[in-house]
């Protein structure tokens, strides 16, 4: 395999995992990985919106290429798949087209129906609110919310909105259910329904990855996620927040 070739492998793979929830270590890892099965020595630099590779060429040049990294969700299958992918090629390496049509195989993966996305983004608020000692109409109420807070962010990111517009929306949308809920049932607890439907929105992975980029050395692009994760979390305190200070009126 060319060395252009070998670079554009590592790449992709690269790219699926960083933009599937990867930690940091793990994308440069799994590129220098890939780039030695085909005896390139490659110096890989990530971080979460961008991947730098540089390569000596067989002339003795040296190669470098940029790839920018847009848009971050989580899908730790495609992770997994990656994973597997780059171990295997270190016992039977695969030539460019066999490599990139697996590669294309892992991002065309489907995953999960919407219907069990759904109830999964249900039963979280449904777990939560028993955990906080909530009733069982209390319980049911937030697997409700829950359900309307993942299919309206998941129709604004398709949209292509700012990330952290939807977070906003989707804790403002728990917020005005939630007292919708206590005006058509006084006697349930506002906040605890609030809490317990929020809880799909915190960015409990950010924070996760955040913290092992940081044991790994990786300071820049752990103070990167924990900004993230600050803000994602305060669009969603300020949307619950607009919608308590306007809604608290009418109960």
């Amino acid at each position: 395999m060319k060395t252009n070739q070998v670079i554009e492998v590592a790449l992709k793979a690269g790219e699926i995992l960083l933009t599937g929830g990867a930690e940091i270590y793990r994308v440069e890892d799994t590129v220098t990985r890939i780039c030695k099965c085909y005896n390139v020595e490659a110096e890989c630099f990530v971080l979460p919106t961008g991947i730098f590779i540089t390569v000596i060429d067989n002339d003795g040049n040296p190669v470098s290429i940029v790839r920018r990294i847009r848009k971050r969700t989580v899908n730790l299958e495609q992770v997994e798949k990656i994973n597997s992918f780059s171990r295997s090629l270190q016992g039977s390496p695969l030539s460019y087209r066999e490599a990139m049509m697996k590669l294309n195989n892992i991002i065309g993966l489907k995953g999960y129906s919407y219907a069990l996305k759904f109830f999964v983004a249900g039963i979280n608020p449904f777990a939560y609110a028993l955990l906080y000692r909530g009733t069982a109409g209390e319980a049911c109420v937030s697997f409700l919310i829950g359900i309307v807070i993942y299919a309206i962010k998941e129709k604004i990111t398709r949209t292509g909105v700012f990330e952290f517009f939807e977070y906003f929306i989707s804790g403002l949308t728990a917020g005005f259910l939630s007292i919708l809920t206590i005006k058509l049932f006084p006697f349930m607890d506002l906040y605890r329904i609030i809490i317990a439907s929020i809880i799909i929105l915190l960015p409990g992975l950010a924070i996760t990855n955040a913290m092992k980029d940081a044991l790994y050395g990786d300071i820049v692009s752990s103070m990167f996620r924990i900004t993230e994760a600050f803000f994602v979390a305060a669009a969603v305190g300020v949307g619950v927040a607009i919608a308590l200070s306007v809604g608290l009126r009418w109960i």
